[in-house]
């Protein structure tokens, strides 16, 4: 549950770039300083643990994908978020998010909540 004063400071310009609920929230925030002096703001990478120390069986559900179901779809289901899919790709094996779903029948961990958060 978000506390009413965390969406609060998640409005206010500055505070913070990326809401709280973003996967770039904790991602340290760079600063480049241009010859003329100009600072140029950027997100640094945002860089996983290992896969072995992710999530361990107890920390996530299994579930096994559906025909057409799309990794948003997993998000809403799982998190009431659409947006929070990347929740499960950061919990899973995929180089590309998009191979969350391309395969019917493939089985993927679900991180609980309070579990895995990248």
């Amino acid at each position: 549950m978000v506390e009413p004063y965390e969406s609060a400071l998640d409005a206010i310009p500055g505070a913070h770039p990326y809401p709280r609920t973003s996967r770039y929230h904790d991602a340290e925030i760079g600063v480049h300083t241009e010859p003329d002096g100009t600072e140029v703001r950027y997100t640094k990478r945002r860089l996983l643990p290992p896969l072995d120390q992710v999530a361990a069986e107890e920390d996530t559900v299994s579930h096994t994908v559906s025909s057409g179901e799309r990794r948003d779809h997993l998000g809403q289901r799982y998190f009431g978020d659409p947006a929070q899919w990347w929740r499960i790709a950061d919990a899973n094996p995929v180089l590309d998010p998009d191979e969350l779903t391309d395969e019917p029948g493939r089985e993927i961990g679900i991180p609980l909540p309070g579990g895995f958060h990248g």
